[in-house]
C-alpha cells in the first residue's frame, strides 16, 4: 500500500511594471478567478525555465526569472469533488521582456491585466489562491533570493 504524499510542484511569476502587477484571469472549475502567471513544472526543466515558460503561455510576454521571491505550501479542497491537492510554488520576479500580440493565451486564460497592489488586494476574493496576495505582499517587503539557491542536476534534463 503507498500512501506517499505527492505535493503538486508549480511555478509563478510576480511581473510589477509602474507600480501594477500581471495577473491574469482563468476559467477554473469554481469560476473565473485571478492568479499570477503560473503552472505546473515540466518534466525536464528547472524551477525558473518552467516559470519563463508559464509566464509566456499565460500573457504573451517574454520574462527571465532573475530573483526567487519564495518557495510557498498551500492546500486547497474541492468542495465539489473532495479533491484534496497541495501546491509546492515556486515564485520568481525578473525581467519583463517583449509581448508577442498575435500569440494565443493558453487554454482557460481569459485575459491578462495589470492591477495596482491595492487591486490586488481588494480582489482577494476572486483569487485563485491565497498565494497571489502572499507572493505580491512579500515582492513589495524587498524579499528576495539568489536563482541560484535551487539546484538543478543534470538528471533532470536527460
Amino acid at each position: 500500500m503507498n500512501n506517499r504524499w505527492h505535493p503538486s510542484v508549480t511555478v509563478a511569476a510576480i511581473i510589477e511594471r509602474d507600480g501594477r502587477f500581471l495577473l491574469v484571469e482563468e476559467e477554473t472549475s469554481e469560476g473565473l478567478r485571478l492568479n499570477n502567471p503560473a503552472g505546473h513544472l515540466d518534466p525536464g526543466e528547472s524551477p525558473a525555465e518552467g516559470c519563463a515558460r508559464e509566464a509566456l503561455e499565460e500573457t504573451a510576454y517574454a520574462f527571465a526569472p532573475s530573483e526567487l521571491v519564495g518557495i510557498y505550501l498551500s492546500r486547497f479542497q474541492r468542495e465539489a469533488t473532495g479533491e484534496d491537492i497541495t501546491y509546492l510554488r515556486f515564485a520568481f520576479c525578473g525581467e519583463l521582456g517583449a509581448h508577442d500580440p498575435s500569440r494565443a493565451l493558453d487554454t482557460g486564460i481569459v485575459r491578462t491585466l495589470w492591477l495596482t497592489p491595492q487591486e490586488v488586494r481588494d480582489s482577494a476574493s476572486r483569487h485563485r489562491s491565497p498565494l497571489v496576495l502572499r507572493c505580491m505582499e512579500d515582492y513589495l517587503a524587498g524579499t528576495r533570493h539568489p536563482v541560484s539557491l535551487i539546484y538543478t542536476d543534470a538528471s533532470v534534463s536527460r
